[in-house]
């Protein structure tokens, strides 16, 4: 596992570059101050909006420039905050811009009302008689296909003012998990002090010694338990905002407005949890393969994470890792290649872990701004696949913003996650083919296999468990702490059923910080699919198939997800990627069966 060390310890080849984004604190300030005299500018357009084609494309412009500013304003005040979360100066930066951007839209919330308030062909003559709005084609066709769903200019500001207050409880969540939290140490078999945190208990479970895993795993979840009041009526709120929020937009569900935002059918969601819970004898297999190969009689839940390959391998420094990577995206051709190398040597990653520093990893950045990406490098398989994954993340934001509009400029959630999945999967394949040590080849067997069971099972048992949650709060069900933890152990003991689910393991829900972005999570499960489909497609076809996947990355919301998966080659409409997917985890299994 890393070493911890202190941020002005490090070099700055292994921080991220947000001087790229603005040279100081102070520049920020001028930035922000800007913005905030901008706000009123939007005044002169209400009203007005549709009058010409001529305004329509005034005041659209005058958005962007503004959310283009905000954007970055946001980007580097929450990364800043992020380096290190007990930082009160870059926390209230960090609030002051979630602030300006409620401003921001609260001030331009007339706009897509004031459209909507046209006739198809009254939109389409605005645009024939002004070029310039030929390229917001799209997105006047998906404003009016959301007019059911828009309330009056006067309610969209409402809405848009209490953005930051609706979002209270996600971010008391994450100030409690990732500042106020605190997890004790425990002795390793060597005798060695080591801290849990939040980015290291997963690891802390791949430890070889199981007495060591059981104490780490009590012990992290005896301090949810302590918070369990606190954290249930705080997600039990963040849920009646969903509902209530879809109820204001016409919405009969908050499922039907969180899917409708990217024109997703609920028969997608459906799809997913339908199959996946008619293949839950897969997963069953794998834990029995698991419970075998590590001989025991019973499966707990601190076992979970516990390689199949008994042999460990060296530590993976960060140099090696970012060879393995270069490497496995070689199919996707030269010059994509080149700009993530190009990315290593523009310190885009923040790599190691320091004290206080946000747990997990993500890819951030701005429409204007190089990509960032927040790692917490422990030198292992896992930290090696997260980095290929969030390299995945970035390099789709970056051929979105340099091949589309900004009005285009940024993706779906459903389609997030192809990208970084595809990574994943070349890497995969990239080290199976060319490493020939056993013990390291047991190793990335076993992490596929895990990375499935944790994505497509996992992630869907939380997209069953969210929708649960948010369908008995619409019925007026009052949800208890006690009440989250039934529903949560009943799924859990379906999907696990080989392994035995204890009663810490209830306490789980409490650690996902994505159950505050309401259904968020299936996206994961839907993603993976997508990916491994299409990365069978990019090394069985060759550059045909890569042309359709790098213009699926260059499309960013210029076309609705399902049309631009389908035009990449896979329609997620249909079952069928997600049986494929199963059936490629059903092929690795019986690889690592006999292999073992």
């Amino acid at each position: 596992m890393a070493e911890t060390r202190e941020r002005d310890e490090l070099e700055d080849r292994f921080k991220w570059d947000l001087e790229n984004i603005y040279k100081s604190d102070e520049e920020w300030e001028e930035e922000f101050e800007d913005v905030e005299n901008l706000l009123g500018q939007f005044d002169q357009y209400k009203g007005k909006v549709v009058e010409s084609g001529e305004i329509l494309l005034k005041v659209l412009k005058l958005r962007e420039k503004v959310f283009r500013k905000v954007d970055m304003l946001f980007a580097y005040a929450r990364m800043r905050s992020d380096e290190d979360t007990r930082n009160q100066t870059y926390q209230a930066m960090n609030s002051r811009a979630r602030g300006l951007h409620s401003s921001a839209e609260s001030a331009v919330s007339f706009i897509e009302p004031e459209i909507q308030s046209s006739t198809k062909e009254e939109i389409e003559e605005l645009v024939d008689d002004n070029p310039e709005l030929e390229t917001y084609r799209h997105y006047l066709d998906d404003v009016l296909r959301l007019k059911p769903h828009t309330r009056s200019a006067e309610v969209e500001g409402l809405v848009a003012d209490l953005e930051e207050v609706l979002a209270a409880p996600g971010e008391i969540y994450n100030y409690l998990t990732n500042a106020d939290l605190e997890f004790p140490e425990v002795d390793d078999p060597e005798g060695e002090k080591v801290k849990i945190t939040l980015s290291n208990f997963v690891n802390l479970l791949k430890r070889d010694d199981r007495e060591f895993r059981q104490e780490v795993y009590e012990e992290f979840y005896d301090r949810f338990e302590n918070l369990s009041n606190t954290i249930s009526i705080s997600y039990e709120n963040s849920v009646k905002t969903d509902n209530k929020l879809a109820r204001i937009r016409n919405y009969d569900s908050a499922r039907e407005k969180s899917l409708d935002q990217n024109n997703i059918p609920i028969e997608v969601y459906e799809n997913l949890v339908g199959v996946v819970e008619d293949h839950l004898e897969l997963l069953h297999k794998h834990l029995k393969l698991k419970r075998e190969a590590l001989g025991w009689e019973e499966l707990r839940m601190w076992d979970l994470y516990t390689s199949m390959a008994e042999a460990e391998i060296q530590d993976i420094s960060y140099e090696e890792a970012k060879g393995y990577v270069l490497q496995a995206v070689e199919p996707l051709g030269g010059d994509y290649r080149d700009q993530i190398e190009q990315g290593f040597q523009s310190r885009w990653i923040d790599v190691y872990e320091t004290p206080a520093k946000r747990a997990g990893a993500y890819s951030g950045g701005a429409y204007d701004t190089q990509p960032f990406i927040l790692m917490n490098y422990e030198k292992d398989i896992s930290s090696l696949y997260t980095l290929a994954h969030e390299l995945g993340h970035s390099m789709h934001s970056k051929l979105t913003s340099e091949h589309q509009p900004y009005v285009y400029g940024d993706y779906s959630i459903f389609v997030a996650e192809v990208a970084s999945t595809m990574h994943e999967a070349l890497l995969t394949e990239n080290l199976l083919d060319k490493v020939s040590d056993m013990d390291f080849r047991l190793h990335l067997l076993d992490h596929f296999l895990e990375t499935f069971r944790t994505t497509l099972f996992r992630q869907t048992l939380f997209a069953h468990f969210e929708h649960q949650v948010h369908e008995k709060v619409s019925a007026g069900e009052g949800l208890t702490f006690d009440r989250l933890n039934e529903l949560f152990e009943s799924l859990k003991a379906k999907y696990y059923e080989p392994a035995v689910v204890d009663d810490r393991i209830e306490f789980e829900w409490m650690r996902i910080p994505h159950f505050y972005r309401a259904y968020y999570v299936y996206q994961y499960s839907t993603g993976i699919s997508a990916s491994l489909a299409l990365s069978q497609m990019v090394m069985n076809e060759g550059e045909t198939a890569v042309d359709r996947y790098l213009n699926l990355l260059k499309a960013g919301s210029s076309k609705y997800p399902l049309e631009a998966l389908r035009d990449a080659g896979v329609d997620m409409s249909e079952p069928e990627p997600v049986k494929q997917a199963l059936s490629m985890y059903e092929r690795y299994l019986d690889r690592m069966e006999e292999l073992i």
